[in-house]
């Protein structure tokens, strides 16, 4: 085709002009020659003038002497660009029909034998191989998407752009032409791409030579990433591990399956540093799939690419093997110390007179990611420790000693304590031998028993402390009852004397807290839900809480029954929400949660727990969180964060007393700015709650309110002051008291009056005879007398010292007249 037909679409547009302007010349004729007679003549030669001059005009611009705007311009600027583009390019409107083509295209036209401007499904009709790609790319055009379809013509066919004696490789794509219009076209292109085919196709085959190489090399050659997966592995050396070449594509292979573990280690932990190659030398077994162990020498290559990231391992593998006598000896020497080295349990490294590691096996590389061939020894340690390696390392030099140990700390993530053994060794590769032994476990075991020890006397202290301060507290409790008693509540004195009361109400729970840390506290614990324990909470929480901090109480579904205290847990949920809502100074949220949880045997392991069925109540906040320079003494008695006199140090250590004393476990979990969240695991007892329910029902609540008595009651206490409070205290309520500070005086009285005697109220812990050595004496006599243990101690203390069937009750100090009162009515009345 010509010029003339570079877009045969725009051909019509001259025709249609040609007939447009008969069809106006001839109404223009009729026009005149209707009003012939009506219009003056000058009017109608004006007119036709007119009408000659428009003809003038439009046959101007349809034979191109006439422009009207830039559009002609544009259009020439559109047809260079297009026919710049080299491939054939051509535009089908919504329903495939060509509307524009470049020249590159037309020529594929002409050569298809086409003598109009056609879409590329008409070039292509009646060649089958030709016709899929097509289709599919028709009905790409149709749902407005973009596609490409690659199509080899044969040599020899008669399709449009094949050649006669070699195949030809065409790339067609098809794209939405997005306009405002929204007409719907779509731009067609036709690509040339055999010599792009030609050059992989090379490529490829080239790449086959090298694999078909490599296969049949005499040595066995492996890829693999930093993973530990095998990229590839060769014919020999699949062959030598009896392995199926095509089961080991695709990264199912791993270098732990050929491998010996700490052969695997040693590989994948050795990584080069900045932009350098490293090639390291191995002796290490390879694992057949029979079984079999194969002794093998590994060149080990590792490098990064140009962007920094570690490109697989280049890796040649040798066999292990030699001829000869002499020579097959000396190699099994050479494996058998090599692979001595490379799994010995320590680390170990050869260093040469500078201190610069020339070998190390797979352990010592392990200490730190600067344990590396080519680094100092010192380097690898942290530089307030340097001088000390370097200062041995000369002394080993100096002093002809023969071995020097250095404990120090290897820079590592965590960091690691190490113990180094360093020696001197004259020989021409290496000047010392470094033996590491990592002792990090061993330094936090040192740790951890040296804080139990430090707990362990400071519970000592506390509860000694506790039982002193409960027989002071029993005392100033006790007369501050004796005097309200005779005061009214409108005498000066009344307020004073409550105020010491209170007061030392105060300090009694300061002492409670104290037991609770040292686990000496008595408990009562019973049978009950969680649920509604946390449920009779929600008031007095938030209370506490106040209007910023949200609480949310949220109840897995059939929460099992636990065996507590109540009123110690209610002390702890109450100690964790107080230190959440300091931890939330702005506002947030305290979530309350409650689940049953079962702890497998693996679960148990990492949380230090024994495996069961547990019932979890955790308390988290959304608070500041707990640094980490602080986490591990969070438990500790008297650490606290809070302000002076704004917090005892207590809270959290009376919290983990109460649980592990009632058998749970407590753990807790904090992120910096994020907030803590304090787990509570209580053994889960499987009981009827509707049993448990109705006997609760059943109880009879017994409410006393008087609490005089008679008979006589045998009073044994070395503390003067708490003697004379209750020998008063119980007198005022009708009974006789008799007293003895001591076990011997005791048992004198009840020599003399034994029959007289209705109760033994006993200190526990006293000179010469304590309280469980009297009760037994009593017994040995023959003495049925009821008693009542009175101690700073918990009961649990002295429980143990006795024989399970002596029996007797428990009035812990500090404790007031009242409580005295009730406790001798309860058990005179049983």
């Amino acid at each position: 085709m010509s010029d003339a037909g570079h877009k045969q679409a725009e051909i019509k547009a001259p025709l249609l002009s040609l007939v447009l302007a008969a069809l106006l010349a001839l109404a223009c004729a009729a026009v005149a020659w209707h009003l012939r007679g009506t219009v003056p003549l000058w009017l109608l030669a004006s007119g036709g003038v007119l009408a000659f001059l428009g003809l003038v005009v439009l046959f101007g611009f349809i034979a191109g002497i006439v422009h009207i705007g830039p559009g002609d311009r544009n259009q020439a600027f559109f047809n260079g660009l297009m026919d710049a583009m080299g491939d054939a390019c051509v535009v089908t409107d919504a329903k495939g029909r060509a509307v524009y083509g470049n020249a590159a295209y037309l020529k594929l036209v002409s050569a298809a034998g086409l003598a109009r401007l056609v879409g590329i499904e008409n070039i292509y009709t009646g060649y089958p191989e030709v016709a899929r790609p097509i289709y599919r790319l028709s009905q790409s055009m149709r749902e407005r998407r973009s596609a490409t379809e690659e199509i080899r013509l044969n040599a020899g066919s008669s399709a449009a752009g094949a050649k006669t004696h070699e195949p030809v490789w065409i790339r067609i794509s098809v794209s939405p032409i997005e306009t405002e219009g929204g007409a719907g076209h779509s731009l067609w292109r036709h690509q040339d791409i055999s010599a792009d085919r030609a050059k992989q196709e090379g490529a490829f085959s080239h790449l086959q030579y090298i694999i078909n190489y490599l296969d049949q090399a005499p040595a066995g050659f492996f890829s693999a990433d930093a993973e530990g997966r095998i990229a590839y592995i060769n014919a020999t050396l699949a062959e030598w591990l009896g392995l199926d070449l095509e089961a080991t594509t695709g990264g199912a292979l791993r270098l732990k399956d050929v491998v010996s573990e700490t052969g695997a280690k040693l590989l994948t932990g050795i990584a080069p540093s900045g932009e350098a190659t490293l090639t390291e030398l191995f002796d290490i077994d390879l694992k057949a799939r029979d079984g079999r162990i194969m002794p093998v020498r590994i060149i080990h290559r590792t490098g990064p690419d140009k962007d920094g990231r570690l490109q697989p391992s280049r890796s040649l593998v040798l066999p292990q093997s030699a001829k000869g006598a002499n020579a097959a000896d000396t190699a099994i020497s050479e494996a058998r110390l090599s692979r001595f080295f490379n799994t010995a349990p320590m680390g170990i490294a050869e260093l040469d007179g500078q201190g610069i590691i020339r070998n190390a096996n797979l352990n010592f590389i392990a200490l730190s990611p600067h344990a590396k061939r080519g680094a100092a020894l010192e380097n690898l340690v942290t530089p307030s420790q340097r001088a000390m390696v370097r200062d041995a390392l000369a002394a080993l030099s100096g002093s002809g000693a023969k071995s020097i140990h250095v404990d120090v700390s290897v820079i590592s993530d965590p960091p690691r304590s190490v113990q180094f053994m360093i020696s001197g060794h004259n020989d021409k590769d290496a000047s010392f031998l470094v033996f590491a032994l990592d002792t990090t476990e061993n330094k936090s075991l040192e740790v951890q028993v040296a804080q139990g020890q430090k707990m362990q006397a400071i519970g000592q202290l506390a509860g000694g402390v506790a039982h002193d301060f409960n027989n002071v507290l029993t005392a100033i409790i006790g007369f501050s009852d004796l005097l309200l008693a005779k005061q009214r509540p409108t005498d000066p004195a009344f307020a004073d004397i409550m105020n010491i009361k209170q007061n030392a109400n105060r300090a009694a729970n300061l002492v409670r807290q104290l037991l609770a840390f040292s686990r000496r506290q008595t408990l009562r614990p019973e049978l009950l839900s969680l649920t509604d324990v946390i449920s009779d909470l929600g008031n007095l929480l938030g209370r506490l809480l106040g209007e910023k901090v949200e609480l949310k109480v949220v109840h897995g579904r059939d929460i099992g029954m636990v065996k507590v205290d109540v009123n110690q847990f209610e002390q702890v949920i109450i100690n964790l929400a107080v230190n959440a809502r300091d931890a939330m100074p702005n506002g947030g949220t305290l979530t309350v949660r409650t689940s049953n949880a079962s702890i497998s045997a693996q679960q148990s392991g990492e949380l230090s727990m024994p495996p069961g069925e547990y019932v979890l109540c955790e308390v988290e906040d959304t608070g500041t969180g707990i640094p980490k320079d602080i986490f591990d003494k969070i438990w500790e008695p008297f650490f606290s964060t809070k302000d002076v006199g704004k917090g005892t140090g207590l809270g959290l250590s009376t919290v983990y007393g109460i649980i592990k004393q009632t058998g749970g476990f407590i753990f807790c979990d904090s992120v910096v700015g994020q907030g803590t969240v304090f787990r509570i695991y209580l053994p889960r007892h499987h009981q009827d709650k509707a049993a448990l329910e109705e006997a609760r029902e059943e109880r009879p609540e017994i409410k006393r309110a008087d609490h005089t008595g008679k008979g006589t009651i045998l009073l044994v206490e070395d503390e003067d002051a708490v003697r004379a409070f209750a020998s008063r205290a119980l007198a005022s309520r009708g009974y006789t008291v008799l007293e003895a500070a001591s076990g011997e005086v005791a048992l004198q009285i009840v020599a003399e009056k034994g029959d007289e005697i209705s109760l033994v109220i006993s200190d526990v812990v006293m000179p010469e005879m304590d309280g469980p050595t009297l009760l037994k004496e009593l017994r040995k006599r023959g003495v049925a007398t009821k008693v009542i243990f009175i101690s700073g101690y918990a009961e649990d203390a002295f429980e143990k010292n006795l024989e399970g069937e002596l029996d007797f009750a428990f009035l812990p100090k500090p404790f007031s007249l009242k409580q005295l009162a009730e406790a001798v009515k309860d058990v005179m009345g049983s």
